[in-house]
C-alpha cells in the first residue's frame, strides 16, 4: 500500500551537502509550520524552534558544534544555508520526545517539498555554551530549555541513495 505521506517517508534521506542558495521564506514557514503541528506529550507544545537565516549566526552555531566535536577544520552543518534549532522545555517530562517528533515532522515536510535536511545533533550543548544562552535571551527566551537538534535546510547538491533496511527490525507477536 502506497500514498504520498508514505511515498515521502519511504524516499527522504539525510542530505550532507548543499547549494548555497537559500530556500525562501515560503518553503522555511511551511516546514517550520510542519514542526509546530508535531504530536506532543498531554499537549504541552514544549518545543520551540529558532528559525536562523541569519549568516553570522549560522557559521557562530557551526563553529561551535564542530568545536563540541573536536573537529575544528568542519562544518557540521554541510553548508546548509538554513538551520532550524528545536529546543524544548526543560521541565516538561516528555521534552525529548516531544522536540524528536518536531524534528521528524520537518524533515519529512522538507522533503515533500524538494527541500534536503538533516538533523545534526549536539544542539543540547550549542545551548549551554554563553552564545547558546546569550541568543536565548536576545530573543526573550528566559526559561529553561534543552537543545534536542540541529535541522539543517536546503537545497541538495548530491545523490542521496536509499540504503536497504536492516534484516530482523520487525518481531511480530500476534
Amino acid at each position: 500500500m502506497e500514498n504520498e505521506v508514505l511515498k515521502n517517508i519511504y524516499t527522504r534521506r539525510s542530505v550532507k551537502k548543499y547549494k548555497s542558495e537559500m530556500p525562501s521564506d515560503e518553503l522555511i514557514d511551511a516546514v517550520v509550520k510542519a514542526g509546530t503541528c508535531a504530536a506532543t506529550g498531554k499537549n504541552a507544545q514544549a518545543p520551540i524552534i529558532l528559525r536562523i537565516t541569519n549568516k553570522e549566526v549560522r557559521d557562530n552555531l557551526s563553529k561551535i558544534n564542530a568545536g563540541v566535536m573536536g573537529r575544528d577544520d568542519i562544518d557540521p552543518f554541510y553548508n546548509a544555508p538554513v538551520v532550524l534549532v528545536v529546543l524544548a522545555k526543560k521541565d516538561v517530562f516528555t521534552h525529548v520526545y516531544d522536540g524528536s517528533i518536531v524534528m521528524a515532522n520537518m524533515m519529512l515536510a522538507a522533503h515533500s517539498l524538494g527541500l534536503g535536511s538533516c538533523w545534526i545533533h549536539r544542539a543540547k550543548e550549542e545551548f549551554e555554551t554563553e552564545y547558546g544562552k546569550n541568543l536565548l535571551k536576545s530573543l526573550g527566551i528566559n526559561e529553561e530549555y534543552e537543545g534536542i537538534g540541529n535541522l539543517v535546510l536546503g537545497y541538495s547538491d548530491m545523490d542521496a541513495k536509499v540504503k536497504p533496511r536492516k534484516e530482523n527490525w520487525v518481531y511480530d507477536i500476534k
